[in-house]
């Protein structure tokens, strides 16, 4: 984890060289506290990827323990018919 403080943003190119060599976020502190997260956009958007898989697996576990399913055979069938496959 890469820490800086504050008044090192104003190197933005040292900022954006950390966050593309360690391919981590880059936390930044105002008087010691965490105030800011700076971060590639490669990194961010692996990271949306892997939120919203995680709502949709949490999704479907909510599913299955409030019945919601269908089976396997009889939800092809149904598709089968609904587009004439």
């Amino acid at each position: 984890m890469q820490i800086v403080p504050m008044r090192d943003l104003k190197n933005t190119v040292e900022i954006e060289r950390r966050c593309a060599e360690s391919n981590e976020p880059v936390f930044v502190t105002k008087n010691g506290y965490g105030r800011l997260v700076v971060m590639d956009i490669d990194y961010y958007e692996r990271t949306m990827q892997k939120i919203d898989e995680a709502k949709s697996i949490n999704k479907g576990i909510a599913d299955y323990e409030a019945g919601r399913v269908v089976e396997g055979k009889s939800a092809l069938k149904s598709l089968r018919e609904k587009h004439g496959i």
